[in-house]
């Protein structure tokens, strides 16, 4: 919970929203109680004097113990996604941060893997979103203000990935439904999608799209005469403006990708949650570890004593450019500490849209 609290309030505003809305008929009775809690005890505290002292966080674990159905929060460890059911859609009634095409909604994404790819010996984020999104057959509905990924794996005990690289920008333009999407082999507005299709120009979302022209060259070769390809969503505003800049003569603006980045990375090792977490927006903002029982004063009725580290080493880390380095450790054991626990006890990734983090 205290990784959970450092990740969404020491340094972002995406979650701000939660703090602020006024109590409503359809809310529970300790609405503000918990709100207050959260507010004027643990984000104001953290936010100017990178403090929390411990009994204000018992207070919230106490409220939400009493007000949701997640039991044992005041004295067990739960994990990220039963303290997030628990604060956001039981006892504040945030607005679910993930609209899917299937109509399902929901404040994280669980990557589902039905079938792992032997080929990807070192994964990204990306990588399995887009895997995730593809084998499920869902889109996104809309951009997410704050998009949180759950890792491929069942607690402590079991992982799909030995190492997973967080991706320091996660490119959702090709798993949103109505998302500007680019023909793989001219470039132009693209209108067909074919899921056959994939690994055969490429192993990314952006290798399946077409436009009406190069979907008919492509699928006359036999090997794809089979695949069964589906039309694209697109903004009909939009291709009323390729048209007319194509009438002007202009090839028109190109197609922005929609990006998002990555905030903070909660991991487990054994039964405690740590994070890494980013200081404040942009490539060049520095990245801190977190962990609220680094050392601890006495014994039996003592007392833990948190710790906040610089890590300099992550955004080089997480570049394409140093995957051949991170291979270099064939063995995890003799990986270095903080990298270890990032690439092999990845728990949840969160990734914000900078362009939404104020609005939503």
């Amino acid at each position: 919970m205290d990784a959970t609290l450092f990740s969404m309030f020491a340094f972002t505003m995406v979650f701000d929203s939660i703090l602020y809305r006024p109590r409503q008929s359809e809310d529970i009775a300790q609405y503000n109680d918990i709100q207050a809690s959260l507010r004027e005890g643990i984000v104001n505290p953290l936010r100017s004097n990178f403090y929390v002292r411990a009994d204000k966080v018992l207070r919230l674990r106490t409220l939400l113990d009493h007000c949701s159905t997640i039991q044992g929060l005041i004295g067990e460890e739960k994990d990220p996604e039963e303290f997030l059911n628990s604060l956001l859609q039981q006892t504040l009634r945030a607005d679910p941060l993930i609209h899917l095409s299937s109509g399902q909604e929901s404040y994280l994404f669980q990557l589902f893997i039905s079938e792992k790819d032997d080929a990807i010996l070192l994964p990204t984020t990306q990588q399995l979103l887009e895997l995730s999104f593809l084998q499920s057959d869902i889109k996104l509905s809309e951009i997410p203000s704050c998009l949180i990924l759950q890792m491929p794996r069942f607690g402590k005990d079991y992982k799909m990935f030995r190492r997973i690289v967080p991706s320091l920008y996660l490119d959702i333009t090709d798993i949103l439904q109505f998302g500007i999407r680019e023909c793989t082999i001219c470039g132009s507005l693209a209108n067909n999608e074919c899921k056959g299709c994939y690994q055969n120009f490429g192993d990314s979302l952006d290798k399946i799209t077409f436009c009406d022209i190069c979907l008919s060259k492509s699928h006359r070769n036999p090997k794809r005469s089979k695949h069964q390809p589906s039309k694209i969503k697109v903004n009909e505003g939009y291709v009323h403006f390729t048209k007319e800049c194509r009438s002007d003569g202009d090839a028109g603006a190109e197609a922005v990708r929609e990006k998002m980045e990555l905030f903070a990375v909660v991991c487990i090792e054994t039964s405690h949650y740590v994070a890494f977490v980013k200081c404040g927006p942009g490539p060049r903002a520095p990245w801190v570890f977190f962990d609220s029982m680094a050392d601890r004063k006495g014994a039996e009725h003592g007392y833990n004593i948190p710790c906040v580290k610089p890590c300099e080493f992550l955004p080089q880390l997480l570049q394409d450019t140093s995957y051949s380095a991170i291979h270099k450790y064939r063995d995890e054991k003799d990986l270095p500490d903080q990298m270890r626990r990032l690439l092999c006890d990845g728990y949840m990734c969160f990734y914000q849209s900078m362009s939404l983090v104020q609005y939503r």
